[in-house]
């Protein structure tokens, strides 16, 4: 909700329920290491430059390279499943293969896929060359498209060196499916900077610290020092073991850092001041550069350039982690709190309306509940182990739309609603290549230890479920699960 300072002035006493005093506000350091693009030249592949219209074999000029379309064509009718424009339309047991390596091998590759309008279900494989084509061995198991929406295949190729792919439909008849996004992640490594990369198979990380994570009642970032959530923790994440203790780091959400890096994953901060960008390849913590982006509890609104980079992030295959928080809690008296900043990202954006398939309610919850989406999903019953419970400190709930996005799904809802699409406590869908998880409360995540001087609560250890949750999600979110 929108409202005047004066009004946010008088009702600051209830985001105080919430937790955590001011910290002294401080510059942020400028970043200026440069940083290697986790992804293979080129990628990701969107299809959106190239014109072929037939589906006789040829070979067409995309962003990447060269691709060689056998029996597949480049689809632009509003019958194609797209991000975009445009996406390949593929028929028979025709196939979409690259005619170039990329030299920096392949470690995780996912690829967009649905059937085209109204076709029935196809099946098709993605098969990899180490020898520039004399060659191919089939990577992953055989995909079934059966959705007129896109979906999202990862496969862990895991080869260093020369690469190249290749799409092969292997049934399906004269039904067709549509490709689209697909990403090669470099092999062996998630990322540049000046940190080390993480164990091979670790994702890196970005924690946003420059949207007000710290105004007012609050601490929700990994580390402050000095008042900053610098882009790296303070001590070096080189020194965690797997019994280093979660107050190895100051912030408020640092036990689930720790617990990332525990995982061989890489973890750093945006500072206030620095740029959300995706495509820059001169910012040095351009989006592009990490897997997943987690925003807890945003204070400040995005400007409309940021929106389009994190829209576009998500598309493209990243994973965005949200976390808002009961309405009426601007901690900054700025006239916005983190449920308005996140529908006005979702409704007021560039690239796509609603393009999630949810929106915050302007609710405010105090509630313990079990009722959780049941049957298997990854991020309720992961690696992490089973989460049968979440509870709410003053949090905000969800409106699902599958209208809008028909792979939304409620996750936990209030004890008392169906599972539908009301009042969903967390949820999760995917856009484009990309994944979203929502959560509607900052208490779950915060482990009772911040700056100094700050009043913090334990949600993180409140049950089990909690730490589960959001390492559960984490992992989805990066696709290793």
């Amino acid at each position: 909700m929108k409202f005047t300072p004066l009004l946010a002035t008088a009702l600051l006493t209830l985001s105080v329920a919430c937790s955590k005093v001011e910290p002294t506000p401080s510059a942020a350091p400028s970043a200026t290491t440069a940083a290697a693009d986790v992804s293979a030249a080129g990628f990701p592949e969107g299809f959106e430059t190239g014109t072929k219209t037939a589906y006789t074999t040829g070979s067409v000029t995309l962003g990447s390279g060269s691709w060689t379309l056998n029996d597949a064509l480049i689809g632009n009718t509003t019958a194609d499943a797209k991000t975009g424009s445009q996406s390949v339309r593929v028929r028979n047991v025709g196939t979409v293969g690259m005619n170039f390596n990329t030299t920096t091998g392949a470690s995780v590759v996912t690829v967009g896929h649905a059937v085209y309008g109204t076709d029935a279900s196809s099946q098709w494989e993605l098969w990899v060359s180490q020898n520039s084509g004399s060659s191919y061995v089939k990577v992953g198991s055989t995909i079934t498209s059966s959705s007129a929406t896109l979906s999202t295949a990862s496969f862990s190729v895991n080869l260093s060196g020369s690469v190249r792919l290749q799409i092969r439909k292997i049934s399906g008849g004269t039904n067709r499916i549509n490709i689209d996004n697909v990403t090669v992640e470099q092999y062996g490594t998630d990322g540049g900077g000046t940190t080390p990369p993480p164990a091979t198979g670790g994702k890196k990380f970005l924690f946003d610290g420059s949207h007000g994570e710290l105004a007012g009642n609050a601490d929700w970032v990994l580390d402050v020092n000095s008042g900053v959530a610098s882009r790296y923790p303070s001590p070096a994440q080189s020194g965690i073991t797997s019994t280093t203790a979660e107050t190895y780091w100051t912030g408020a959400i640092s036990a689930w850092g720790v617990a990332l890096a525990k995982q061989g994953h890489t973890v750093e901060q945006l500072p206030a001041g620095a740029a959300i960008s995706y495509g820059n390849t001169a910012n040095p913590q351009d989006l592009s550069y990490y897997s997943v982006f987690v925003v807890d509890e945003p204070n400040i609104i995005f400007t409309a350039a940021e929106k389009t980079a994190i829209l576009r992030f998500v598309q493209n295959g990243g994973g965005l982690f949200m976390i808002s928080d009961h309405d009426i809690s601007d901690r900054n008296n700025d006239g916005y709190d983190s449920p308005d900043i996140w529908n006005d990202l979702m409704q007021n954006n560039s690239v796509q309306a609603n393009p999630f398939g949810f929106t915050v309610n302007l609710d405010n919850i105090v509630e313990n509940s079990s009722n959780v989406r049941t049957g298997t999903n990854p991020i309720l019953n992961g690696s992490q182990g089973s989460v049968t419970q979440l509870s709410f400190h003053n949090g905000a709930t969800m409106t699902l739309n599958p209208t809008a996005n028909s792979t939304v799904q409620g996750l936990i809802w209030r004890t008392s609603a169906t599972q539908g699409n009301s009042l969903a406590m967390a949820a999760s869908s995917t856009f484009g290549s990309g994944r979203v998880v929502i959560i509607g409360d900052s208490s779950p995540a915060d482990d009772g230890t911040g700056s100094p001087g700050n009043t913090v609560y334990d949600g993180w250890n409140e049950n089990p479920s909690h730490s589960r949750l959001h390492l559960n999600a984490s992992l989805w979110l990066a696709k290793l699960q």
